[in-house]
């Protein structure tokens, strides 16, 4: 075997590694959650994405949909699912929206300002994203799953906010707000600790 051969092997398993921890890591973060007073309370904040983006901005956007997918496994090996799969779906779906466009971004210049750009378009994007997979497909399957109509989510909503009436402003009163907050909250961990953990992640 080449020492050619050999360098590359080492690097492959070196970025294995790296990979399985953040994902290790941010399921166990995926387990530590708290609802957000405007959003009814199956709407759960996590800081996972927090590790999943550190990976994007490591080891690039391709490695982050791994983390991000190694960690709704180990979430549901780990706590078992209430949603019937619908909510593992949603994370997975809504956190590759986000991390995607932000590591991305940061990949082809990397420097503050660009990680600055992409988790801004990281932002928008999940707020998109979360709201069309919300509207047209994961409620929608919620409720079939669980025998419920929608109505229920909205009463939920109403409770929270009068401006809730309908799945509309359901989503742009109660989803999309969440979605922004969850992703200011997530890039500005990364923001804080990002620098202290790279030199690691590139050794």
């Amino acid at each position: 075997m080449s020492q050619k051969t050999n360098t590359l092997k080492r690097g492959y398993v070196k970025e294995l590694t790296k990979i399985s921890v953040l994902a290790a890591v941010a399921a166990v973060l995926m387990l530590i959650e708290f609802p957000l007073f405007f959003a009814p309370e199956f709407y759960k904040l996590d800081l996972s994405e927090v590790a999943v983006l550190i990976g994007g901005f490591a080891l690039g956007p391709i490695p982050a949909v791994i983390i991000e997918f190694i960690k709704v496994l180990l979430n549901l090996a780990l706590n078992g699912t209430v949603t019937g799969g619908v909510g593992e779906a949603a994370n997975f779906i809504i956190g590759c929206s986000f991390v995607l466009p932000a590591s991305i971004i940061y990949c082809r210049n990397k420097s503050m300002k660009s990680a600055i750009v992409g988790m801004v378009a990281g932002i928008l994007m999940m707020a998109v994203v979360g709201a069309l997979a919300n509207y047209f497909v994961l409620l929608p399957v919620y409720a079939k799953v669980f025998g419920m109509p929608i109505q229920v989510f909205i009463d939920m909503g109403n409770a929270l906010n009068s401006s809730i009436v309908d799945l509309k402003s359901f989503i742009l009163f109660a989803v999309v707000p969440f979605n922004i907050v969850k992703g200011i909250i997530v890039s500005a961990v990364t923001i804080l600790i990002y620098k202290r953990i790279s030199p690691v992640l590139h050794r």
